[in-house]
């Protein structure tokens, strides 16, 4: 049975079924959606799995569910990442869930997908698929999450929307600003405007993002179509390098739970971040990471010590060859 996404934002007890597929590109609200089943099934034994360890294991999922918790009485299973390769797995422990919930999360799935099309066509289980917010969805939560908030004006809603571009993930990110920055609850215009503007470094992680997953189409067009400011060249090698250790550590650790690995990673990767952050660690193994860090050390040393180097020139060429070499084999 499909179900409309604003439906389950208002009241998760519509869902029935003991198998929920939920899936779709608005990741801020399915993150939103997580948080809101965890709460409500609190008292239930809540377990974390990825459909890679469901594939290694095909008896993981149905010995967890097999498996009687000694404390609590029912499990809430979450299965993150999946596709039409856990279908045969999902049909085969239908009967098997008992009374435990199992709830299945995607990113976009096709109209052809077999998974898809499975839960639509079946009465007994439940599917409900997240699009992309509207401007309407994006007031909504800026009034609800800043209700307390003094200042909460029309120009403000229209900064923040026009901040966002409706995605609830990045609004969620520039709302979490506010609280932590307005602390007595009052927001001014002038000084929002300045904690917001940091679109040059937005624009930039998309640079950065395309270039770690050897993107060489969109990083082409980013490089040129993106203002890069010479005078932020050592904050942008900063920002390549960051994430370069980031995923040199989980490289060195890939015998380990890699989801468990990502969630421990200090600083913490964003959690919007982390399905990019995937993608990347599938065009990267030590040996290139290492190659890409001592590139990065080199372009900076060349900058801080030539004031009359093209900064601009030479930081384009480093990423469109970091992006080669992410897809080296």
């Amino acid at each position: 049975m499909i179900f409309k996404s604003y439906l389950l934002e208002q009241n998760l007890n519509i869902l029935k079924a003991q198998f929920v597929l939920i899936y779709g590109e608005n990741i801020g609200a399915i993150e939103d959606i997580k948080k809101k089943i965890s709460l409500a099934n609190h008292k239930n034994e809540i377990i974390k799995l990825t459909q890679d360890e469901i594939l290694k294991n095909e008896n993981l999922l149905v010995n967890e569910i097999r498996n009687k918790s000694l404390f609590e009485n029912q499990k809430t299973i979450f299965v993150q990442n999946v596709d039409d390769k856990i279908l045969k797995i999902i049909q085969e422990i239908l009967l098997e869930v008992g009374e435990n919930k199992v709830f299945l999360f995607a990113s976009a799935l096709e109209k052809k997908s077999k998974l898809r099309n499975f839960f639509e066509s079946k009465d007994n289980l439940n599917i409900i698929p997240f699009y992309q917010d509207n401007e309407t969805t994006i007031k909504r939560i800026i009034s609800e999450e800043l209700k307390d908030f003094v200042g909460l004006s029309t120009e403000v809603k229209n900064l923040l929307l026009n901040n966002c571009n409706n995605d609830r993930a990045k609004l969620k990110n520039e709302i979490y600003k506010i609280k932590n920055f307005f602390i007595y609850k009052s927001i001014d215009i002038k000084k929002l405007q300045m904690l917001l503007n940091y679109e040059e470094v937005e624009d930039f992680n998309m640079i950065k993002d395309a270039v770690l997953k050897g993107d060489k189409k969109v990083t082409n067009k980013l490089i040129d179509s993106t203002f890069i400011d010479d005078q932020k060249s050592i904050l942008y090698l900063g920002t390549i390098n960051n994430r370069l250790l980031k995923l040199k550590e989980v490289k060195k650790n890939s015998g380990k739970n890699i989801e468990k690995i990502i969630n421990e990673l200090k600083p913490p990767l964003f959690w919007k971040d982390k399905p990019i952050f995937l993608k990347q660690l599938q065009h990267w193994d030590e040996k290139r990471i290492n190659l890409a860090l001592s590139r990065t050390y080199k372009i900076e040393i060349i900058i801080k010590s030539n004031a009359s180097v093209n900064k601009n020139v030479i930081l384009k060429k480093f990423l469109i060859d970091i992006c080669n070499l992410a897809n080296a084999a």
